[in-house]
């Protein structure tokens, strides 16, 4: 029997949104991949605390330039 996983679709969104909230903030990653709780579901592994990105007005206005 095999332990082998693999990160469902959510887990790897959950992933993303953490990278681009490290590069948006100037942050460390490391911190928020640590504080990740993991379960198994039929899909793969998914995140229970995915990271949130919060945009304030003047960041979405230098999107729409």
């Amino acid at each position: 029997m095999s332990n082998e996983m693999t990160l469902s679709d959510q887990a790897l969104g959950s992933l993303m949104m953490a990278l681009q909230k490290s590069l948006m903030e100037q942050s460390d990653i490391v911190p928020t991949l640590k504080g990740f709780r993991f379960a198994l579901s039929e899909q793969g592994l998914v995140v229970l605390n995915p990271p949130l990105v919060k945009f304030n007005e003047e960041f979405e206005e230098s999107l729409a330039e």
